[in-house]
């Protein structure tokens, strides 16, 4: 079966290195595949993330997972972040909704090692929502690039303590997946428990 992704795009795209290591590639879902995904895209009608394992979802969005996660996916961001991960495992979340009180400044998590975002919204003309890639956890005016969530672009940047990252209030309907190598299964099942308990929460209030 046809990649759903052009990992010729993100091969062919350039890192950057200052202040921390991150790539941006439009249009990385194939175009022939985008209306087929978004058809098979997962109902997430709350708020947050919610871990891949906990949905329902059809064929098109299936492939479009095991191919973001697949060895050849794994081999070029691996070479593209100078990090070994053949043995590391993937968590993937997905989204479907955004909170007016998401997109604080932040880092990842230090159990994540590389993390990708993929966004599936059409174009995108909110001033909300536009993930930025900031130079301190002071200000989101105080940023060196701007993701906005339009569709089939990927960001991957390497998780270190000064990959500070945030977007202005969006209230709505905002889909994004997101990819991480973690530091071993552990995590993954910590993940999954953490993310599932808070959905059963949101959905109780």
């Amino acid at each position: 079966m046809a990649q759903t992704i052009n990992l010729d795009a993100l091969r062919g795209t350039p890192v950057t290195q200052d202040p921390f290591p991150y790539v941006i590639v439009p249009n990385f879902v194939r175009d022939d595949s985008l209306a087929k995904i978004e058809a098979d895209y997962p109902d997430v009608k709350i708020a947050g993330s919610v871990p891949l394992p906990s949905l329902t979802y059809g064929g098109a969005f299936r492939q479009f997972m095991d191919d973001i996660q697949g060895d050849e996916m794994t081999a070029i961001i691996a070479d593209k972040f100078n990090m070994d991960l053949a043995n590391r495992p993937t968590t993937v979340t997905v989204r479907g909704q955004c909170r007016a009180t998401d997109g604080q400044i932040h880092t990842d998590s230090k159990t994540k090692l590389i993390t990708v975002l993929i966004y599936m919204n059409g174009k995108w003309e909110q001033p909300g929502g536009r993930l930025r890639l900031l130079r301190s956890p002071n200000s989101l005016d105080d940023s060196f690039a701007e993701v906005p969530p339009i569709q089939g672009t990927l960001l991957a940047f390497r998780n270190q303590p000064n990959a500070w990252h945030g977007h202005d209030s969006f209230e709505g309907p905002r889909r994004a997946i997101q990819l991480n190598w973690v530091v071993n299964q552990g995590v993954v099942w910590r993940e999954q428990v953490r993310h599932r308990l808070s959905a059963a929460l949101k959905k109780l209030f």
